[in-house]
């Protein structure tokens, strides 16, 4: 394959922290040059629009197997390709749940064949999810599973959840949780306070997410593992992590762009499509949290991209599934705390590319020589209108329906390959 180029780009470079016009050149797949200024050669002429390192996405839900019709390997793909997700982590809460390597095998084959973006799946930390028995980890460490979690279950017995923590430990597996007390929350549909009374819906207090990331951090003092928590919420979690992270354990901090640009008034007039796990929260909540990201005390946004079908929306608020796609509508979304002046894009690309690519142990998120060309060109300024019925995935429950948002996607590059002319 020919030397690709691409010229009078707006390089934006997580690692290095920098905004600059500049040039890029890419051979087999990987960067081959970076540099400010005219570039040496002609090329695509990116007229001056952001070029950055692809989107590393971690707790994307792919149905497959079990409800292909939410949504399919080929139609995520597509999704990613055109919202500038170059690598989607794929969660192991499917039907059957990913716990065995010959369903982890499974995946990995149809993600690949199917799949026009990177695929790196998990798997499950315990038997079904079912936080009673611990899954074979070093066998599906083996077999391709990057990361163990359990996803919204959380593992309620102590003594299986340090067993668990201490044996991916020994293995250098990487451990991700859902951090909320699991009594607390059962049932609940919103966060409470005066909104959720008035709406007569059941709601779970913030200390809930407290109380569960405190469990989990003595339980890491305890055995030393490699920990992920996937959303940190509210403002009342935020100091025990930074606690954690001053004591030297090995801990990183998700956050679900959903919780960083909607609040708890956007559920409205029990609107589902805002039913999320956790409930949105409190606006000193968002922007608590929004600050948390740009100090680097929460590293990673991502998705939480979560296909759920017309049937299972189209319900009473409470008994409506949790959950909305996000693949194609994080970029944009997240280009509102841009555009609010809370993160520049160096730190936004730093959150979406270059930490989860670090925590992973991946060479993507960066525009060095020598890493892969998985990019993203976008235009951050480009205003549209969000109209649900087109997008790529095939379930089309996105709460920015109808919403201006402001940031396209004009091409995804995987290993230099455009992907958007897949999607």
């Amino acid at each position: 394959m020919a030397d690709q180029y691409f010229t009078n780009a707006r390089l934006i470079d997580p690692e290095a922290g920098t905004d600059s016009i500049g040039w890029l050149r890419v051979s087999d797949g990987m960067i081959a040059d970076v540099g400010v200024g005219n570039a040496p050669t002609a090329g695509l002429d990116c007229g001056g629009k952001c070029l950055a390192p692809g989107i590393v996405d971690i707790g994307v839900k792919v149905s497959e197997p079990g409800e292909r019709h939410k949504e399919s390997f080929r139609s995520a793909g597509r999704a990613a390709a055109a919202g500038g997700v170059t690598t989607m982590v794929t969660r192991p809460d499917t039907d059957p749940a990913i716990d065995t390597p010959e369903v982890l095998e499974f995946v990995a084959k149809r993600a690949l064949a199917d799949s026009a973006v990177r695929v790196l799946p998990m798997s499950a930390l315990t038997k079904g999810r079912a936080g009673r028995e611990m899954v074979e980890i070093g066998f599906l460490k083996d077999a391709g599973a990057v990361a163990f979690t359990d996803c919204d279950r959380v593992v309620t017995d102590n003594k299986v959840f340090s067993r668990a923590l201490t044996y991916a430990r020994s293995l250098g597996a990487l451990v991700i949780a859902h951090v909320q007390d699991a009594n607390l929350s059962r049932g609940a549909a919103v966060t409470s306070g005066k909104f959720a009374s008035l709406r007569g819906l059941p709601g779970v207090s913030p200390m809930a997410e407290r109380m569960g990331l405190d469990r989990d951090i003595a339980l890491l003092e305890m055995t030393g593992a490699r920990y992920h928590a996937d959303q940190i919420t509210t403002a009342r979690a935020l100091p025990a992590l930074e606690r954690a992270k001053a004591n030297g354990l090995d801990i990183t901090a998700g956050v679900g762009i959903h919780h960083l640009t909607l609040n708890e008034l956007d559920v409205a007039d029990y609107r589902t499509f805002f039913k999320l796990k956790p409930p949105l929260r409190s606006e000193d909540d968002r922007l608590a949290v929004v600050e948390a990201v740009a100090s680097g005390l929460i590293d990673i946004i991502s998705s939480m991209h979560t296909p759920q079908d017309e049937e299972s929306k189209r319900l009473p608020y409470e008994e409506a599934a949790g959950g909305a796609v996000a693949l194609e509508t994080l970029l944009p979304a997240a280009l509102r705390l841009y555009h609010a002046g809370h993160l520049d894009l160096p730190t936004l690309f730093r959150a979406m590319s270059l930490n989860p690519s670090r925590r992973l142990g991946l060479e993507t998120g960066r525009l060095a020589v020598g890493a892969p060309a998985d990019l993203v060109l976008f235009d951050p300024d480009a205003p549209f209108l969000l109209n649900r019925a087109k997008l790529h995935s095939k379930s089309k429950n996105t709460p920015f329906d109808g919403a201006r948002l402001q940031g396209r996607v004009i091409g995804t590059w995987v290993a230099g390959k455009n992907v958007t002319e897949e999607s």
